[in-house]
């Protein structure tokens, strides 16, 4: 008799956006002659620009010739994408990390999925809430999460991120050894700011805690005094690991492509204390299971990277910052309170007390317009929904002029 592994009986029935796309489903199936307009899951709209198409191309034409062509490649990711990085998002900010600690992979879900694979499983782990579902999805699957009880799980410190603080996690009360961060942040948008994660730098080093940071949304920022990576924190180097994604940077949701930056000096420790490279447990992790990405998906990463790609994810990203832009004053005149918007693509908006999916249904229902529930982020988010500026500027503009007359 094989035996399953029980923890996953430990999860919520199905896994949020699963939920959103079947409530959608049915209304679909209910109003066939709606045209649904989607502003819930963060999937990008727009086509891959140019520059990146090209270089594809290029990659593709490589695979084609003997000469050429490209079998397996490095698990660490190519030589001529980790100079690129490494260069442009982080020497080019006076961050010291160096090609040889980014690990190029087939996306930052995957990274910060994958990655407490390398942790115990008695450790003491620090979550947001409202999170991002994978970061403790994953945990309770690894088994260290305890059961779920009125809508948390034991053994897990939650950082309520609510009005009252700005949306921002606040210093857990009690040692922790592993602290989730996002930010730009995935659900609420909210941005946090040097001295801000000077004091979780400070924190993890004081206590020997590692900080895992989700930057995937870093290319929407504009205030030149928000930090695009945690590596611009003195410090950082010795207790954070950054993930980073070209999905909505440049349009790779379907094409699979981001990294994770693992500095060498960075150490997690065994049961005895004696300290063990971090760097070296994930490159040991990633030859074991990973086999890189393709080749011709690196070569369009790098070309995001020329003066023509930089040029045009520019236009991208400023794109769906002018539908958050729209998104966020319709709401302000329909008086509902929000945060986000202006350096991130998600809008997190304040039901006025609805139930967080009653507001959606009521979105459903009335405009065909899908938003995310922020219930479905955590206890703290059910007030709230996650409006998402993924879409063309016309079905933002239609999708806003339906929530008037919906919420008039």
């Amino acid at each position: 008799m094989i035996r399953a592994n029980e923890n996953y009986q430990k999860l919520k029935a199905s896994y949020l956006f699963s939920d959103i796309a079947r409530r959608v489903d049915q209304f679909q199936k209910k109003n066939p002659d709606t045209r649904v307009i989607r502003l819930g899951i963060g999937d990008v709209t727009r086509a891959l620009p140019p520059a990146v198409i090209d270089a594809f191309h290029r990659g593709v034409d490589d695979m084609a010739n003997d000469v050429t062509f490209r079998g397996y490649g490095p698990e660490q990711g190519y030589a001529f994408l980790r100079d690129k990085i490494a260069a442009h998002d982080y020497q080019a900010r006076g961050a010291e990390v160096s090609a040889d600690e980014i690990f190029v992979s087939d996306g930052a879900k995957c990274d910060t999925g994958n990655f407490q694979e390398l942790f115990a499983s008695d450790i003491r782990i620090a979550i947001p809430d409202p999170v991002y579902p994978v970061y403790l999805d994953t945990n309770v699957m690894a088994g260290r999460t305890g059961e779920l009880v009125d809508g948390r799980y034991e053994n897990i410190v939650y950082l309520d991120c609510v009005k009252e603080n700005r949306f921002l996690p606040q210093l857990p009360k009690t040692p922790v050894d592993l602290i989730y961060l996002c930010f730009p942040n995935n659900p609420t948008g909210t941005c946090a700011t040097k001295q801000d994660l000077a004091q979780w730098v400070e924190y993890a080093r004081e206590n020997q805690a590692l900080i895992l940071y989700d930057a995937a949304y870093e290319a929407f920022i504009r205030n030149p005094s928000l930090p695009r990576s945690i590596y611009e924190i003195k410090g950082a180097r010795e207790v954070a690991v950054e993930f980073r994604s070209f999905s909505k940077t440049a349009g790779f949701t379907g094409t699979r492509c981001g990294f994770t930056v693992v500095p060498r000096d960075c150490s997690i420790f065994l049961s005895n204390g004696d300290a063990v490279s971090l760097h070296g447990l994930w490159n040991r992790r990633q030859s074991t299971k990973f086999n890189g990405v393709s080749y011709p998906v690196q070569r369009a990463a790098e070309a995001v990277y020329s003066p023509e790609g930089q040029a045009q994810i520019s236009e991208l990203t400023a794109g769906y910052l002018d539908n958050a832009d729209i998104i966020g004053k319709t709401m302000a005149n329909l008086g509902f309170d929000y945060v986000g918007g202006d350096n991130s693509p998600y809008i997190w908006v304040d039901g006025q007390g609805r139930d967080s999916w009653e507001f959606f249904d009521l979105l459903l229902q009335n405009a065909g317009v899908v938003c995310t529930p922020g219930g479905g982020f955590g206890r703290c988010g059910n007030p709230y929904i996650r409006i998402s500026a993924f879409n063309s500027r016309d079905n933002v503009v239609d999708a806003m002029e339906r929530l008037k007359e919906a919420l008039k």
